[in-house]
């Protein structure tokens, strides 16, 4: 079966964010990921991940401004040097981590102009992209689905794809949320088949509820055999929100083995 991710950014929140490396290790992790790792220094993350003998899967840029709920700035005309600054830093952070992937997080542009939010976001991509050659770090592009974030510019895995074709560069990847695609597209396994030669990245919840994958509509033991089937050798990534504590919930691994 696939080896499991804990996103630090979502599970073990009952303790500081520090804490949680233990706590998955403890847990039977051997690599974690997160979101936004930039309130510790590289040194103290680096020391953190060493001594608890885990791998760092992946990180996002930063969200820009929340309050104004951003999420993200590579599509927003306009902002082309706060995304060069954050992309800076997001990738120092993933070379002294040793993390294989950065999250590019689009933004949210409803009623924006589309075409000049696409332009941004192509443009910086592609600078982006020039910037991590040589780095061994790939940068992911993620659909969110449009009921959980309305405005966002990345919505649909086809629409990823299209993409990272259009650009055509071997480091850009596509983070595939298992959640986010069934909930805007479907056809899990359909999609799994025909993206895997561009996924970098692949991420679990159920859906509607985003808990642990063991409920829902989607059949998770066969979507779990099928990455297991297209030759998947990278990480899954527990990005969902447990019903009930992290450790309490974590029976679902050897549930769907």
């Amino acid at each position: 079966m696939p080896r499991y991710s804990a996103n630090l950014s979502i599970l073990f929140t009952e303790l500081p964010f520090a804490d949680r490396f233990a706590a998955a290790r403890a847990a039977g992790f051997d690599a974690v990921e997160c979101w936004f790792p930039y309130e510790r220094s590289v040194a103290d993350l680096r020391a953190i991940l060493d001594g608890e003998g885990l791998t760092l899967v992946g990180i996002n840029t930063a969200p820009g401004d929340l309050a104004a709920g951003e999420w993200g700035v590579t599509a927003l005309p306009g902002r082309e040097a706060e995304f060069d600054r954050q992309f800076a830093e997001a990738l120092d952070y993933a070379k002294g981590l040793g993390a294989g992937g950065i999250h590019v997080m689009a933004a949210m542009v409803g009623g924006m102009d589309g075409a000049a939010c696409e332009a941004a976001y192509l443009a910086n991509l592609e600078r982006a992209l020039r910037r991590a050659e040589g780095s061994g770090v790939n940068l992911l592009i993620e659909p969110l689905n449009a009921k959980d974030r309305p405005g966002y510019f990345l919505s649909r895995s086809d629409q990823a794809i299209a993409i990272i074709e259009r650009l055509g560069h071997p480091g850009l990847k596509l983070m595939f949320d298992v959640y986010h695609v069934q909930v805007m597209e479907g056809d899990i396994i359909r999609r799994l088949r025909a993206h895997r030669p561009h996924i970098g990245h692949i991420q679990i919840a159920a859906v509607p509820s985003r808990n642990e994958p063991d409920e829902g509509e989607l059949d998770y033991a066969t979507i779990l055999k099928e990455i297991d089937a297209l030759g998947w050798e990278g990480w899954v990534g527990c990005e969902y929100k447990p019903r009930a504590g992290t450790v309490e919930g974590l029976g679902w691994i050897e549930s769907l083995r």
